[in-house]
């Protein structure tokens, strides 16, 4: 293999250090304490302020990649006034916590421990009384984790839309809208089970434009979407004959109002909820900003609401940075491109990969030959796809180092393969579970 020049690694290096400013700074022990103060006995969480004295118990739930350490920001800020508590969080994103129970489960398709710890928050939930405060910790991934099928739909069910959806491109709104008519937590389920207490919901966003019905499913804020979507989302992917009986059973009852839909904005369980968002992608791009201009970069930051194919972002992206080095705009080199956001991949092939894989591939493919240029793509959460890795980095000379490791990168492009590309060369942002997630973060360094 070819190794990288000293220059591109130089700014190879440049760029993981800003994506670690990006991490740092969502992340979800310092987001909560941010948000969230306890003085004389009276917890205030953003502008809401709630007297302790006027509750029983405090109560923990939520899921999501982040829960279990938003989770102990809580154990930290409460401590044995928390009187119960269960988070459900991603396999591998658990921690050691003293009041709080936490319940490992699959992502992104759900599995029984899933439905295991669903149930038991629904059950918590349930037993809340008037006098109960419930905190509610959500981030992104809880709606795969929070499972709770409705009526007639069974776990296998669940899984086999959740493979369609993820194999067509379909985006994470429209996944949610699907998930939230097919389960009892999702859509303002959990404020349902929940309501008279008060349901205070903290929020770390993984999704484009931060709605709050459609992270993690909306679990106890209202839901905008109907039966009406979920029945157009399938269509849309012309994939409805291809679910199952079951779930097209229920949405054909829900069209016909024999099935009551998700409740809405005026409903009475959210008469005592309250929201607030504490992480988002911005926030991360920001800080990514802030380290690149310590580094000697000037910056700009272009979108935290990017979406589409990978493919075409990535074309996006590398024209922007070739255009900075030919001509010197929107900006003069040396410089970074930052956004953030999450695209879609369309699986035509049998690889392995991630979105942000394929999107440095497709990156390195558009770069090939431009010298001083780096392009990285990274989850927050430390994942991407059903991979071990963040994302990748690419530069200029990719193809000529794949090139001559006797890789064919069209190939690998071909088959939904980024995976086992970069791992060839290297090439692999392995960070491990990063236990937040606010997105995708993708920056161009030229030099």
């Amino acid at each position: 293999m070819t190794p990288p020049t000293r220059q591109a690694n130089s700014i190879r290096q440049h760029a993981l250090e800003i994506f670690q400013a990006a991490l740092k700074a969502v992340d979800p022990i310092a987001s909560v304490l941010r948000h969230t103060h306890l003085v004389d006995d009276v917890l205030q969480v953003g502008r809401h302020r709630f007297a302790l004295k006027d509750y029983d118990r405090i109560l923990v739930t939520g899921a999501g990649k982040a829960g279990a350490a938003m989770a102990r920001a809580l154990e930290d800020l409460l401590g044995d006034r928390i009187a119960d508590g269960l988070v459900v969080v991603k396999e591998g994103h658990g921690l050691p916590l003293e009041r709080v129970r936490i319940q490992e489960a699959s992502h992104p398709v759900p599995d029984a421990r899933g439905i295991k710890g669903a149930e038991e928050i629904l059950s918590l939930a349930e037993a809340a009384g008037e006098r109960d405060l419930v905190l509610c910790l959500i981030s992104g991934g809880g709606s795969a984790l929070l499972v709770a099928p409705a009526q007639g739909v069974t776990l296998t069910d669940k899984q086999e839309v959740t493979r369609l959806l993820l194999a067509c491109g379909a985006d994470i709104h429209e996944i949610n809208t699907i998930r939230k008519h097919l389960s009892r937590a999702k859509g303002g389920g959990l404020s349902r089970f929940a309501y008279p207490a008060t349901v205070v919901s903290l929020i770390l966003s993984d999704v484009i434009g931060d709605d709050l019905n459609v992270i993690a499913s909306g679990p106890a804020v209202p839901d905008t979407s109907t039966f009406g979507d979920t029945r157009r989302v399938f269509e849309k992917y012309d994939i409805w004959d291809r679910v199952p009986r079951s779930v097209q059973n229920r949405i054909e009852k829900g069209l016909k109002g024999e099935i009551e839909d998700t409740p809405k904005a005026g409903d009475v369980v959210f008469q005592r909820c309250f929201s607030e968002l504490v992480g988002t992608n911005i926030q991360a791009l920001e800080a990514a900003g802030a380290k690149a201009e310590e580094l000697g970069y000037r910056r700009l930051i272009l979108s935290s609401t990017v979406e589409g194919e990978a493919r075409e972002v990535a074309k996006v992206l590398t024209a922007i940075a070739g255009e900075v080095r030919d001509s010197g705009n929107p900006l003069a080199a040396p410089a970074c491109i930052l956004c953030g956001g999450e695209t879609t991949v369309t699986i035509r092939g049998d690889g392995k990969g991630g979105r942000n894989q394929e999107l440095a591939l497709a990156a390195a493919v558009a770069l090939a030959g431009r010298d001083n240029i780096v392009i990285l793509a990274g989850g927050t959460d430390g994942s991407d796809g059903p991979t071990d890795a963040a994302g990748a980095l690419v530069d200029g000379d990719t193809l000529e180092r794949a090139k001559a490791t006797g890789i064919d990168p069209f190939d690998f492009l071909r088959r939904n393969d980024s995976y086992h590309f970069f791992q060839a060369l290297d090439g692999l942002i392995i960070s491990g579970p990063t236990r937040t997630n606010v997105m995708d973060v993708y920056l161009a360094l030229v030099a």
